[in-house]
């Protein structure tokens, strides 16, 4: 599975740990990625979504506040 979000698209990003003595090493920051299933005109569909893709879906409405979401597509 590639950390990668579905929908926003954000993915791991490269740093550095830096210790008390500023000796820098190699980390990567990853995302913080959930399984979100969706129904979709009867037919489920699974995405990988950021955190903040979540809680920005759920603010504007797109995701019920809890639960599963059932979307239907407009034609």
């Amino acid at each position: 599975m590639a950390s990668r979000c579905d929908l926003t698209g954000k993915r791991a990003q490269h740093g550095h740990n830096v210790s008390f003595s500023l000796r820098r090493t190699k980390r990567t920051f990853k995302p913080n990625l959930q399984k979100k299933t969706f129904v979709v005109d009867g037919q489920k569909v699974t995405m990988n979504l950021s955190t903040q893709a979540i809680r920005t879906l759920k603010k504007k409405g797109v995701l019920p506040k809890s639960g599963k979401a059932v979307l239907t597509a407009e034609k």
